[in-house]
């Protein structure tokens, strides 16, 4: 028997899934141990192994690859708990990282920030000015040596960011991704004087035109990459003392893996890692549901998070912006909020209530946990609305309080509001559904595309009981809750699902129509680049595919568009249909007169992914056919359920998901609880199980709309 396992690290809990080569899935859900979240890990997998019945070491040593995904890395650049790190740039530029361009005053800053730009400040410096150094050296945009590296200067530096603590340096010289000659040797300076220092390179971390955004991309995976790498040297010794036998693969923002080992060298491109997971998830059901066109949400223990399949593809995108700063990573288009189970509820200095984006977090925890959290959250409306079962998560191994909840909520939005318990439990209920509902028009609408033409996926563990309700809010007619073995833990059935992906780009201005050799040249090393790597992941693959895209622009403009570049030998005939894809989907993003074709066209950053397609992933066995619609086997009573704060409390059917089969249908409003989720379906709805164990909600108002 051989297994392939994703794990899903999460801030409140940490999730794992196992397929086998015979087609058996088990999913797990534990909870997460910051600030080692490795014991968790260790945690999940044993319940995995239980499951399988064998022990852990035994499970391990059949196992192809583990799959995993974290979010620590995000989560270390996002609240800054990084530690310090040096930067060595051209001399003259130091301040570049500091200027921010004109981008600092808008990149990553709500609707209502931009109104008042003047007033914005750039406070999210990425490192002190001690700590940013130049060096003398110029190479010209043709990459050509204008300027020699001054070595002894440049020692000089090097030895002052030691004397300053620093363990880490992050090295990004103007045009060195047209010669990155400079960049190697000073690498090479800094560990004549030093060998365990930390060093990234722009050329190899962000080898893209602008000075601004590869600094700061460089910067932040210089932050992260010790980090990463000890997590992932601590973890991989203690799965290989307990006999795992395949990789540890880790996710990145591309929606792919990568070896482990490799992950620390560009750290920047795992920050996405568990945010994708679900992503890739959607598009493998939506393959087997018939569904190309899917919205993924995922309401965690933290965060919300949404994300599209079009035509069966994920929606991608080359940058990201972390902290107001722009950051070079090739990434599925995943965008988030702070408004998960955990999420706290608050008043604002208006008396408003607002819900995240900060989070109880595993530890304390929301307070009906019972463990020292004491402000009101997401999860503890819902025990208070009767959505959860008092007598708690994971099946009752994580008991809950609903005193400890009512207390939290009555003190500190019920009294202050003027409000019963219950009426500000459902109030909280209420601006969660509304808020979640306002990113997923964003996300869907603002991008360009109808609601009506998707179906949406819930998964995570507060996501089947807010879904119908927020779907609702941007008209989708048909919600999906994939449940059937791995419940809650979609995001880790994504990752198990993953391929090793890997993407190596070079940007080469130039105008359009150019030389067809220029392009063969750019993508001839690229693919190498990506051939190379795929190599050294030690992992037998079933397929190699390449992709090919270039980046381009209208003359004049910022606004870069992906269009894909044809395999084979390129001729002009390829160049043009490459120019014409940019500008069918510039014309999609901005509308159909947006596209001005008489300012030129000009290709700026070529790239190439490869994708390793590894031997087999998750399949969802099918489950047995009920008799008959009705549900009544799975009934195993009712209780007062408060959905809708003009009906108040209604006495609710609940079932047990576990007795549910192929072809019942649950009419709302119900509860069906599930070992690891609970999902809510609202009045005038209807849950149908379908033949992989999935729970289809029709809303019959909504799809008429």
């Amino acid at each position: 028997m051989t297994y392939v396992i994703g794990v899903d690290v999460g801030g409140t809990f940490t999730d794992a899934v196992l397929d086998d080569d015979a087609g058996t899935v088990v999913a797990a859900k534990s909870p997460s141990t910051p600030p080692d979240y490795s014991r968790g890990v260790l945690d999940v997998l044993e319940l995995l192994a239980e499951q399988v019945g064998k022990t852990l070491p035994e499970m391990l040593a059949d196992t192809h690859h583990i799959a995993h995904g974290t979010t620590s890395s995000l989560n270390a650049l996002v609240m800054g708990n990084v530690p310090p790190v040096g930067f060595l740039t051209t001399k003259g530029h130091r301040d570049s990282i500091f200027i921010m361009n004109v981008e600092g005053r808008y990149l990553g800053r709500a609707p209502h920030e931009l109104q008042h730009v003047l007033a914005q400040d750039k406070g999210h410096h990425l490192l002190p000015k001690r700590h940013a150094l130049e060096v003398t050296e110029r190479i010209d945009r043709d990459g050509t040596v204008i300027v020699a590296l001054d070595e002894d200067a440049a020692r000089t530096s090097i030895r002052a960011l030691l004397d300053h603590g620093v363990r880490a340096i992050a090295i990004s010289l103007l045009w060195s991704f047209r010669n990155p000659a400079h960049e190697h040797r000073l690498r090479e300076l800094v560990t004549e004087q030093d060998p365990d220092v930390f060093v990234a390179l722009s050329c190899e971390v962000s080898p893209r035109i602008r000075e601004f955004a590869r600094n700061a991309t460089t910067i932040m995976s210089t932050q992260i990459g010790p980090g990463l790498r000890d997590y992932l040297t601590s973890l991989e010794d203690a799965l290989r003392e307990r006999k795992l036998a395949g990789p540890l693969l880790v996710m990145q923002s591309n929606g792919g893996a990568v070896l482990a080992s490799e992950a620390p060298s560009a750290a920047i491109s795992t920050v996405g890692s568990v945010l994708t997971g679900g992503v890739v998830g959607a598009v493998a059901l939506g393959r087997h549901l018939g569904h190309p066109n899917v919205i993924s949400t995922d309401v965690g223990g933290t965060t919300f998070l949404a994300g599209l399949v079009v035509d069966g593809e994920p929606v991608r995108a080359t940058t990201t912006v972390i902290n107001h700063h722009p950051i070079n990573v090739p990434t599925l288009k995943v965008d988030a909020i702070g408004s998960g189970g955990g999420a706290i509820a608050w008043l604002d200095a208006g008396g408003n209530l607002r819900i995240g984006p900060r989070s109880a977090q595993a530890v304390p925890g929301p307070a009906c946990y019972g463990q020292g959290g004491t402000e009101p959250t997401n999860t503890d409306a819902n025990l208070v609305l009767g959505i959860l079962p008092e007598r708690g998560l994971l099946g009752g191994r994580k008991p809950l309080s609903l005193e400890l909840a009512r207390q939290a909520i009555g003190t500190q939005i019920a009294k202050p509001l003027g409000l019963s318990i219950e009426d500000a439990a459902a109030a909280i209920y209420a601006v969660q559904n509304a808020q979640t509902g306002d990113l997923l028009r964003k996300s869907v609408v603002e991008a360009g595309h109808d609601p009506r033409e998707f179906v949406l996926y819930a998964f995570g563990g507060a996501g089947p009981a807010h879904c119908a309700r927020y779907a609702a809010e941007v008209g989708v007619a048909e919600v999906v809750v994939p449940l059937g073995p791995v419940a809650s833990a979609f995001s880790a059935y994504g990752l198990a699902s993953s391929d090793i992906v890997l993407a190596a780009e070079l940007s080469d201005p130039t105008f359009v129509p150019f030389d067809p050799a220029r392009a063969e040249r750019n993508f001839a090393d690229l693919e190498k680049q990506v051939r190379d790597g795929l190599d050294r992941q030690g992992v037998r693959f079933a397929t190699v595919e390449l992709h090919r895209e270039i980046d381009m622009r209208y003359t004049m403009q910022l606004a870069e568009v992906t269009a894909p570049v044809a395999d084979g030998p390129l001729d002009t005939a390829a160049i043009e249909s490459a120019a014409a894809a940019f500008e069918e989907r510039y014309a999609a993003l901005y509308g159909a007169e947006a596209g001005f074709r008489e300012a030129g066209i000009q290709a700026i950053t070529f790239r190439v992914r490869g994708i390793g397609v590894l031997p087999f992933s998750p399949e969802f066995p099918e489950i047995p056919t009920a008799p008959s619609a009705d549900p009544a086997e799975a009934l195993v009573g009712s209780r007062p359920v408060n959905l809708d704060a003009a009906t108040g409390f209604v006495d609710t059917p609940v079932y047990d998901y576990q007795q549910l089969r192929a072809g019942h249908v649950v009419a709302g409003p119900a509860i069906v609880e599930v070992p690891t989720t609970t999902v809510v379906v609202p009045d005038g709805s209807t849950g149908t199980v379908d033949r992989l164990g999935n729970l289809s909600i029709r809303t019959s108002v909504r799809s008429e709309s």
